[in-house]
């Protein structure tokens, strides 16, 4: 069985990749998402693609959750036996915690496909924001895709690849917008455990999850959410949702003080709202949503 893990900062795109790569395949392929907030919502995105995605919410794979992949993974291979397994971990999993985790479930190799907001990079990376995150998650990546290409200047396109290049010259980059590459991954060499370093766990946010009970007015609940994007309820890093509304089924994506909505396409089992983020005013969070 092929193995093949996603790597990511919070809304880098690793969603929107696994997306497009498991719907250009032709082998039988099962997706294992570890959403970070107590309800996942990645998994009802992938099975509305007709993808087979199996979740492990609510913890990190590198650590509270390395007995439950274990036995997930026991548990994939004897239920779905697929050709391919594709791990996409909470984005804020240190990549090679993750690593060392399928290590103890006995995969011993992995190929590691790294995924870069170029809006973004070298900004968290000078600041210091995250560690030594980027460091690990570019060292260890056997694929790079250096995504929102659209979004951003040549500059800060040529200055992002110079730096991951430095970090690890053997990796393949690509050049992406909305994460799409439009050929099968390059053959490289899987990530041999024996390389293992950098940093180990996760970074410690503030976790909400919410799960409105009601209708929601499309046009409010925007407003609202356009608010906690721009900061009024502390620092969100990521929030992501799928609400029912009186105009219909809906997603929405909030990365660093930008918001997409979008209309879902099958209906939401149930409402729930994930926000990731630092000194979250959770009280006047939840008073906004209701």
């Amino acid at each position: 069985m092929k193995t093949t893990v996603v790597c990511g900062l919070l809304g880098s795109g690793k969603t929107t990749f696994i997306r497009n790569f498991v719907k250009q395949g032709s082998e039988k392929t099962v997706v294992l998402v570890n959403d970070f907030g107590a309800t996942g919502i990645d998994g009802e995105i992938f099975s509305a693609g007709g993808i087979e995605s199996v979740e492990l919410p609510s913890g990190c794979v590198c650590c509270t959750l390395k007995f439950d992949l274990i036995t997930t993974i026991e548990k994939i291979v004897r239920e779905f036996a697929p050709k391919h397994l594709v791990i996409e971990p909470s984005g804020v999993a240190s990549p090679s915690g993750v690593l060392e985790a399928l290590e103890s479930a006995g995969i011993k190799t992995v190929t590691v496909v790294g995924i870069i907001d170029v809006v973004e990079f070298i900004e968290l990376f000078d600041s210091g924001m995250y560690g030594s995150f980027f460091e690990d998650q570019v060292s260890l990546a056997d694929v790079i895709l250096v995504n929102k290409t659209d979004l951003a200047s040549e500059s800060s396109i040529v200055e992002t690849i110079n730096r991951i290049e430095s970090i690890n010259p053997r990796a393949v980059i690509f050049r992406t917008k909305n994460a799409e590459i439009r050929e099968p991954l390059p053959a490289v060499s899987p990530y041999a455990f024996a390389r293992s370093a950098g940093s180990h766990g996760h970074f410690h946010f503030s976790t909400m999850t919410i799960r409105p009970q009601t209708i929601a007015d499309l046009a409010v609940l925007t407003r609202g959410l356009g608010d906690l994007a721009q900061g009024k309820y502390g620092t969100v890093v990521r929030a992501k949702a799928l609400v029912r509304t009186e105009q219909g089924p809906y997603r929405f994506d909030i990365v660093y003080g930008k918001m997409d909505c979008i209309p879902f396409e099958k209906d939401v089992e149930y409402s729930r709202i994930v926000v990731i983020g630092q000194e979250l005013d959770e009280e006047g969070i939840r008073r906004m949503l209701a």
